[in-house]
């Protein structure tokens, strides 16, 4: 008996240290998955500024057109003009970046860079849960509480300043609720292939026609994560990496697609299924203008074409060539629609 006593001490003694050696090596898996994190955007920061050049010169040429009508393009010597050198005309010079599903601020890298560098402000900030925010996914269930870091920042803002809203995918469900909440604190606000969903509608209505019903993706999409258990509901979403490249990534160049590869983070269910309330007397009065991409995988043309039919934006700007993510893919034709839509009084 005291021989079987001493081995299950010992037992319980290595199951304990077999414990301790996991949650080590899970902090440690976190440490080197953050640094990589962080090593990859200091790359891809590095790698873009030393391409600034050549998008300025060369490079230029290859980004489409934000016209239908095709263009012949323009020698070097016209394209030192595309953005202009002096934009002191624009009243409201801080830009808040919002990402959507997966993405974190780190997606807004090149858009920083050049909005900084014709002397305009880029907020980016990451959502609940998104980029660096230790927030678990599992535990957001509103859009309310997904979207908290936007409207912390709006409720922060003096009151005699106001900003434009520059929203990216499902993001534009935490933009459309921040100008029901905050009219008079949102200049403009921009929806890049974006949610911009109309009152009673839900963020995942715009996906339907890729994604099918909402009860069919609850059901059977084998991306759901069931943070809680497979008994109980699904918290959230995130597609297989091979398949993101082709959906997300089908323009954008090799290293940013290596940088959301190690950045995407899953995206929690709650907020892109509840129906937003939004009324004519706040958001209906808030200025909209929306930025289509036309080769997209993941919101296509007329998808994106139903959206701005269905709910009309003051304007429409369509971008060439661009898949779901023109930070990425066509970056100057986005920066140049921005500064474009900053300018419109």
């Amino acid at each position: 008996m005291a021989k079987k006593d001493g081995g299950s001490k010992g037992n319980n003694g290595s199951r304990s240290s077999r414990r301790m050696g996991v949650n080590r090596s899970q902090r440690k898996l976190l440490a080197e998955e953050e640094l990589l994190h962080r090593q990859a955007l200091s790359m891809a920061l590095h790698q873009h500024q030393l391409s600034q050049r050549f998008d300025n010169g060369s490079m230029s040429r290859r980004i489409g057109s934000t016209s239908s009508r095709r263009k012949n393009l323009p020698d070097a010597d016209a394209l030192k003009d595309k953005v202009p050198e002096n934009l002191e005309n624009i009243k409201i010079k801080k830009f808040v970046l919002i990402h959507g599903e997966g993405f974190g601020a780190w997606c807004w890298y090149k858009t920083i860079a050049q909005l900084e560098e014709v002397g305009l402000v880029p907020v980016a900030l990451d959502l609940t849960g998104s980029g660096i925010d230790t927030t678990d996914t599992n535990c957001i269930k509103t859009l309310a509480e997904y979207s908290k870091p936007l409207i912390s920042y709006l409720e922060n803002l003096p009151e005699d300043e106001k900003v434009i809203l520059v929203a990216h995918s499902t993001g534009g469900a935490c933009v459309s609720h921040a100008l029901e909440l905050f009219p008079g604190k949102i200049s403009k606000a921009i929806f890049v292939c974006a949610t911009m969903v109309s009152d009673g509608q839900r963020p995942f209505d715009v996906f339907a026609a890729e994604l099918g019903s909402a009860d069919r993706f609850m059901q059977e999409s084998p991306f759901l994560i069931h943070g809680n258990g497979k008994d109980n509901p699904a918290t959230g979403f995130m597609f297989e990496k091979q398949l993101m490249k082709g959906l997300y990534f089908n323009q954008s160049p090799t290293k940013d697609i290596a940088l959301a590869m190690v950045s995407m983070r899953p995206s929690p269910l709650g907020p892109i299924m509840e129906k937003l309330s939004l009324t004519p007397d706040k958001y209906g009065t808030s200025r909209r203008f929306y930025i289509q991409t036309l080769d997209d995988r993941v919101l296509s043309p007329d998808v994106q074409e139903k959206l701005v039919g269905e709910n009309p934006p003051e304007g429409v700007f369509k971008i060439k060539g661009s898949d779901h993510c023109p930070f990425f893919s066509k970056p100057q034709s986005l920066h140049k629609i921005l500064v474009e839509i900053a300018q419109i009084e």
